[in-house]
């Protein structure tokens, strides 16, 4: 059997199980999966599965809900959380990615434009300012 990875995302309680971790009647999980406000995985065969974010999510509405928080508003507070943790995790990426993009060019420092558009130049090499133009040097203070 394939090993799989379990995250906060993985779907794997019934909803039995997961009304009770959130303190909720198995009803109120169906009736939010129903309005779309926390819905979970499904099996092959249609039973739903919750995951450890769901069950926050469930928490979390359950809190709001108590201080008086419509479910609308609680809805796109949760939309706003899924959209900042997705955000925060394109910009982990892009890091990444710039990270070993700088430390597969350790001599490049300098960015020209030029008629092949912005482009790294080497440290060292003499940018001919009549047809090249620097926009950035790191480090330096100066353009």
């Amino acid at each position: 059997m394939a090993e799989q990875s379990m995250d906060a995302d993985t779907p794997v309680f019934a909803i039995a199980v997961a009304a009770q971790l959130a303190g909720m009647h198995p009803q109120t999980l169906r009736q939010y999966d129903r309005i779309g406000l926390v819905v979970p995985g499904r099996t092959s065969g249609g039973s739903r599965r919750y995951s450890a974010r769901n069950i926050e999510q469930l928490r979390e509405v359950a809190q709001l809900s108590s201080e008086g928080v419509s479910l609308p508003a609680i809805a796109r507070l949760l939309d706003l959380e899924d959209e900042n943790r997705m955000l925060r995790l394109r910009v982990a990426e892009l890091d990444a990615a710039l990270r070993a993009e700088r430390e597969s060019r350790p001599g490049v420092r300098v960015f020209a434009a030029g008629s092949a558009g912005v482009v790294p130049m080497p440290s060292g090499r003499r940018i001919r300012r009549s047809t090249e133009l620097v926009l950035w040097h790191p480090g330096s203070g100066r353009a």
